[in-house]
């Protein structure tokens, strides 16, 4: 009966514990992180120096304290901007870094460089590049991202999301990557799947036409093809990753309407003259 016993809790574990292990597998990258080193003008490294990041549209406050060896890390951040990200440690002067932009799934680094309190630091522009840095910090594989103000900027008629996922290298016709089916292609709006479960169409809003988001609420889209981060995955193709934006501080919203009557329609056809008839405003 013991035996028995035993046998049957172990079963139970195992169900329990393989069907909580897909789950925690299929959730997907929604935030961006914040990341860099605080030293002192010897290049020493300052521990418990307070790292504070401003989303200043919305007055959000992130914060962050350095370990030992000065690094921080300030993680679940909203994507976009701009951030104001201040460094600050007693007898130190604070160090200010303005319009940040953070992308999608990956960690921004900003490192800092304080000077003791009795020193009067003026307004510096402070520049850097790690020559000796073998992997990029800010890149976690094949992937590209592409912020509200490239969205904007970008000319687009339909306001699908493959308007936007052109930019990446590796797109070829539509939404189809790396030679990819576009049906093989995970597509998630705020972690949510989105993609077309049926395959009926290559991509969600294909048998209807339209677009089953409006691209003027996403504040950032990432296309990963070969991602490192294991929080990424369920596709073959491409993982399309987007959020939506947030609200801020300030009223504000668009509007966009089609229009459509006679003085935008042609009346001829070469050297013939043509009907087309009249249409109304729309």
């Amino acid at each position: 009966m013991k035996q028995w016993c035993r046998t049957a809790g172990a079963l139970l574990f195992g169900a329990l514990a393989a069907a909580l292990v897909p789950a925690a597998l299929s959730a997907q990258v929604t935030t961006a992180s914040l990341t860099g080193t605080v030293r002192n003008q010897a290049g020493a490294p300052l521990a418990a120096a307070r790292v504070t990041a401003l989303h200043t549209p919305s007055g959000t406050r992130y914060s962050g304290s350095t370990r030992a060896d000065g690094r921080y890390v300030i993680p679940g951040m909203r994507v976009g901007g701009p951030y104001q990200v201040t460094a600050a440690l007693l007898g130190h002067e604070a160090q200010s870094r303005n319009n940040v932009t953070l992308t999608l799934g990956v960690a921004t680094e900003i490192d800092f460089t304080l000077r003791e309190s009795a020193v009067v630091m003026e307004a510096i522009t402070v520049t850097s590049a790690r020559a000796d840095a073998v992997f990029s910090p800010e890149r976690t594989g094949a992937s590209t991202s592409v912020t509200r103000e490239q969205i904007q900027a970008m000319p687009n008629i339909s306001g699908r999301l493959e308007q936007v996922t052109r930019l990446t290298p590796q797109a070829s016709g539509g939404m189809s990557f790396a030679g990819q089916d576009p049906r093989l292609n995970n597509i998630t709006v705020d972690g949510s799947y989105f993609r077309n479960s049926f395959g009926l169409g290559n991509t969600p809003g294909d048998r209807t036409g339209v677009a089953p988001i409006s691209l003027d609420a996403i504040e950032q889209v990432q296309v990963n093809i070969a991602p490192f981060d294991v929080r990424h995955g369920n596709f073959v193709g491409a993982g399309v990753n987007s959020v939506t934006r947030s609200g801020t501080n300030e009223f504000r919203g668009a509007l966009r309407f089609d229009r459509r009557d006679d003085a935008l329609v042609g009346t001829q056809a070469g050297a013939a003259d043509f009907d087309p008839g009249t249409f109304e405003f729309q």
